[in-house]
């Protein structure tokens, strides 16, 4: 019998396995931090004036940002948030860090919806045989990420978890996508990955020699190819995977 040409898929995060839609980010940012505000005061910790609490971590997120997008490398914003407040004396068990990073997180996690049979796509695929794997931009921190999946039932199907603050290099650049190969043990030639962004993961995934599948979203920004493989859905993978490994 010969070899499975697609053996694994590796996700994008936003807008394919969770779709968030067009945010308020400076909105959702107030209210992440009044939240993560309100839960220092209630754990007793030196929490100073909200308006100069929002100001600092402000400042902190966007000097970070904009030395990411100068360096091309991801931050991770829980690890620095957690170091502002160590500095002002604050002092947390590590749960209580980990529940205080998602009250950063929690308002935009309001928005976060996945398709309503997205757990059956994933368990066809898994059923089939095919490693299954997360490979994002992001510097949310993983335990904020890996709670949020875990409410939609996800994280079962995701053993490798690749983020790109916990490396030197991001989408689109060959590297990342290199490791996230080894990290699911599988030859990029045998992996197939979908994302929503021409740029970042279309370009990336076909330089690492990956099959690549765009998942329509308002985020997919510029012409897309007429030869690129496109779908409407996730659910729309078993299919695709089927056909790819008959031929």
């Amino acid at each position: 019998m010969a070899e499975k040409k697609i053996q694994a898929v590796l996700f994008d995060l936003g807008e394919t396995l969770l779709n968030f839609g067009k945010v308020d980010a400076v909105a959702l940012f107030r209210q992440g931090g009044g939240l993560a505000h309100d839960f220092l005061c209630r754990h007793n910790q030196p929490a100073g004036s909200l308006n100069f609490f929002l100001l600092r971590h402000l400042l902190i997120i966007r000097f970070f940002n904009i030395l990411s997008n100068l360096t091309g490398r991801d931050f991770d914003s829980f690890e620095l948030l957690k170091k502002a407040e160590q500095r002002k004396g604050v002092k947390l068990t590590p749960e209580q860090w980990a529940d205080y990073a998602w009250c950063w997180y929690e308002p935009l996690s309001r928005f976060a919806e996945i398709e309503p049979d997205l757990p059956e796509t994933l368990e066809k695929l898994k059923s089939a045989g095919i490693k299954l794997g997360i490979l994002s931009n992001t510097f949310v921190n993983a335990v904020t990420l890996d709670r949020h999946l875990e409410q939609f039932g996800l994280l079962k199907f995701f053993p490798v978890r690749l983020y790109s603050y916990q490396f030197k290099f991001r989408k689109p650049d060959k590297r990342i996508f290199v490791q996230a190969a080894r990290a699911i043990n599988c030859p990029p030639e045998n992996i197939l990955f979908i994302g929503d962004k021409m740029k970042l993961d279309m370009k990336g995934a076909r330089g690492a020699n990956m099959f690549a599948v765009l998942k329509m979203a308002y985020t997919n920004g510029r012409k897309i190819p007429q030869d690129l493989m496109v779908v409407e859905k996730v659910s729309e993978l078993p299919g695709i995977v089927e056909e790819v490994n008959q031929k």
